[in-house]
This record gives C-alpha cells, structure tokens and sequence, in this order.
C-alpha cells in the first residue's frame, strides 16, 4: 500500500519542481511544503485514530546526540573529503569522531534502560539484513537521483521541467514494481521481492555505466524504469523481513529504526556520488562512469545480503533472538530497572 503512493509522488515531486523553478522560482520549491504540512496536519486530525503505548517510552538523550554526531561526521566527512583531501586534519578529525561515536553507542546503549537502539535487535540476521538492504537501496536511489538531475540538466541542457518528465518512468516502475512486490511477499515471502528488487536495482545502474552526453532517450528511460523497478520490489519486504521473530512489542521500533535506515542511506548515496564526481577531476561524465558502477554494486550486494538473511538459517536465529528478546530483563538505568513486557514468571516457565 505504502510503495505505489511513494511512486507516485517520486512522479509529481520533479515535475511540481520543474514547474515552479521555471514559472516561479527556485525558493518556492521550499514554500510548498507549508501548505502540504498544514494539510497533511488537518487530515490527520480528522481521519487517523489515535494510537498509543499503554506507558510511553523514555527520551534517550546520550543516545540521540551519539546517532546525530555518528551520521553527521560520516556525511560531513563524506562530502567534504575530495575537496579537502582525505589526509586533512578537519577530515581525519571527522572520521576519529564518527569511530569515536560508534563506540560511545556500543558502550552506552546496552546500559540504557529504554535505548534509542536496542543493540540486542542486530542479533537477528533478517533484521541487520534488512536494515543494510534498506541503506543501500536508499543510497542507490539517492544517488541515481542527485546524478541525473546534473546530468539531464547540465550535461543535457534540459530545463528543470522537462528533466522532472524524464524521471517519470523510474517513478512509475517504482510504483508498479511496489503492489507487484506485495503480493509476492504474500505468497512467496520476502526472499523473491528482495532479490528481484537487487537485481532489477543492479542491472538500471549498469545500464547507465556508458553514459555519454548523446546518449540516447529511449536507453534512459528504459534504464530509469529498470531502476525504479528494483526500487520498488524492495519497499514492502524490507519492514517485513526487519520485524521476522521480533515479539510484537518490539515491532514499532524495528519498524521505525529501517524507516531511519532508509533516511541515512539517502543521505550518504548523495554524499558518495557527490564525491565521486567531484573528487575526479575527469569532468562529469568520466566520473559518473564510476559512481554509476558503485551504485551497481549497492544492487548486488543488497541481492547477497537478501538471500542470506531470508535463509532458514537466518529466520531460525531470528526465533532464537525474538525469544531472549521477550524474556531478558531490560538492563538497569540510573538505579531504576524497567521489567519486560513479556517477564511474567509463569510465562518463562511455560516456555
């Protein structure tokens, strides 16, 4: 249900771009969005159903600030790292302070009585599976996205308006691809949307591996729909296969963690790509032979990793898990420690 709408607005967004950079102006792509909150705010009100915890959980301020510091310097370092050489101090000095973040999050998160990250979620194969597959597909479509825009427009000279029409069919591959992917993932499982989504992704990188600044219409747009179809195979199983053996009331925040999977992997495809065509020095096309080939290799390793954590051995590690997940004590916290939901006694021995 979630994957086709996405395509659709994947369709609108550039063209609703194009038409307001060319017949307005570029800061009103920006200004839309307050109508669209305003509306979106008023039809929730009126038409979702309120929803909630029986005890809401506590905030986790050392481990939001150690998440915002950790992908902050990864992509700072990331984008900034050709311009200013990867031996720099402000970069090495970037990359000390994500490792750095990374450990604080190891040390500091398992303490927690209610953690931002519950680290014990990575022991499932099909959830840290599909947390990486989510980054990566996110990261491809970030960086398919922040290419062709450079390229239809400043390679190609298209205006903003007729580059947004030119995506239109990775948009509606996406879409098409999304309710295709749910009923396979109903019938087959998640391992065929998954790998079919790896291999669709894989092949629509490739494809542009040649691109020339004449290359012809017809190849991209079958190229770009390829891409959206890989895209959108991927966007039902990925939450399905996050959540294999959670308990259930773990299921939100799995749910919620790959939604920020996808979010970061966004962020760093940008950022890589961006790297790539600027670190070079070959000029945009040359460089974009690589990126585009990078962006290839996000769709195979994502096809792996989809048969892997989709195997027998990785859904039986991730019972094992769901079970210790519903019966460990939560760890202590500042001298109050936090039951688990599912602690009862009787429950334990009936297990």
């Amino acid at each position: 249900m979630w994957g086709s709408p996405i395509g659709i607005t994947i369709a609108a967004g550039p063209v609703l771009g194009g038409l307001l950079v060319s017949g307005i102006d570029w800061r009103s792509v920006f200004w839309v969005n307050v109508p669209v909150g305003i509306a979106a705010i008023l039809l929730t009100r009126r038409f979702i159903p309120e929803s909630k915890a029986a005890r809401g959980r506590a905030f986790d301020p050392p481990g939001q600030a150690l998440i915002i510091v950790l992908f902050a310097s990864i992509i700072a370092a990331t984008i900034e790292g050709p311009r200013h050489g990867w031996a720099d101090p402000w970069i090495v000095g970037l990359i000390v302070l994500a490792v750095l973040a990374l450990i604080g999050i190891l040390i500091v998160e398992p303490r927690r009585a209610e953690p931002l990250i519950d680290l014990r979620f990575f022991r499932s194969p099909p959830f840290s599976g599909a947390n990486t597959i989510a980054v990566l597909m996110s990261a491809g479509l970030g960086g398919f996205l922040f290419l062709n825009t450079l390229y239809l427009q400043d390679i190609r000279h298209f205006s903003p308006l007729h580059a947004g029409l030119m995506i239109i069919p990775l948009a509606v591959g996406q879409a098409v691809a999304a309710n295709l992917s749910g009923r396979l993932l109903a019938s087959q499982g998640a391992r065929l949307p998954l790998t079919l989504g790896g291999a669709l992704l894989a092949i629509g990188a490739f494809l542009l591996v040649p691109l020339t600044a004449h290359t012809e219409s017809v190849y991209l747009l079958a190229a770009y729909a390829t891409f959206g179809l890989g895209a959108g195979m991927f966007t039902p199983p990925i939450t399905n296969t996050a959540v294999s053996g959670l308990p259930p009331d773990q299921v939100g925040v799995a749910g919620a963690l790959a939604a920020s999977a996808r979010q970061f992997g966004a962020s760093i495809g940008v950022a890589v790509a961006g790297s790539i065509v600027a670190g070079t020095g070959t000029g945009f096309i040359n460089s974009s032979h690589t990126a585009w080939a990078v962006l290839g290799g996000c769709g195979l390793v994502a096809l792996a990793l989809a048969v892997i954590s989709t195997s027998s051995w990785a859904k039986a590690a991730a019972a094992r898990n769901g079970r210790r997940l519903a019966t460990a004590p939560i760890p202590h916290s500042q001298g109050h420690p936090l039951p688990s939901p599912s602690a009862d006694p009787t429950e334990t021995r009936n297990e």
